[in-house]
């Protein structure tokens, strides 16, 4: 995984674990309520990542959810700093106790891809962006490449899908991107083969994208 686990960073996944295992009885964060499962597929699914993100980023996530890959990275990367993005606010309420409990360098924001990428406060304001399973990697694109300064990243956790790449080659290239390169990984334990897209922005986004009312899912790039 190409990071070392001290205990303390173990401690505070634990208490993470506890937290999303507590708030998962009143919201649906995750359909996994097996302990190990949890540790494999979203824990270790996350910090698999941790070595693509350059030191001190700035990281926007899109689609934040329960909180992956965001808190498990910042657990083991504590240089980096996260704004976490979420429309659905009794996720935001969750998140936003696992920073303040575990006293992380985050901000939660309750709102859309789509609107942040139009404002000039967020858009291309980024060193990464990064999401975990919201959607198709040309959707992905739409949604988190205007976000991201020239020269920085989108870093995307898919499932395993030989090709995905090649569909999503028109949105890379007209958001102004380019792939960069391609990790693919197997979980522990055989739960399953994983994948990291790491596109490279290397020209400013148009400013029509992202085009909102759903279009980004409903006709993709």
């Amino acid at each position: 995984m190409n990071v070392t686990i001290t205990d303390k960073q173990l401690e505070k996944l634990n208490i993470f674990k506890d937290l999303l295992l507590l708030w998962n009885e009143k919201f649906n964060l995750t359909a996994i309520k097996d302990e190990k499962e949890m540790f494999i597929k979203h824990f270790e699914d996350s910090i698999k990542g941790a070595f693509l993100f350059p030191e001190n980023a700035s990281v926007i996530e899109i689609g934040s959810g329960g909180g992956f890959p965001s808190i498990p990275l910042m657990i083991v990367r504590s240089d980096l700093t996260f704004t976490l993005v979420e429309s659905v606010g009794k996720k935001c309420e969750f998140l936003k106790e696992v920073i303040k409990t575990l006293k992380l360098n985050a901000t939660v924001i309750n709102a859309r891809a789509e609107d942040l990428g139009k404002n000039v406060n967020y858009r291309e304001k980024f060193t990464v962006s990064t999401a975990r399973a919201v959607a198709k990697l040309n959707t992905l694109c739409e949604y988190t490449m205007p976000l991201v300064k020239v020269g920085g990243l989108f870093i995307a956790y898919k499932g395993y899908e030989s090709g995905e790449e090649v569909l999503a080659k028109n949105a890379i290239k007209t958001l102004g991107g380019k792939l960069k390169t391609q990790h693919d990984y197997e979980l522990s334990e055989n739960y399953g083969k994983r994948t990291i897209f790491v596109i490279e922005k290397i020209e400013k986004t148009p400013d029509k994208y992202p085009r909102g009312n759903g279009k980004e899912r409903s006709k993709p790039l």
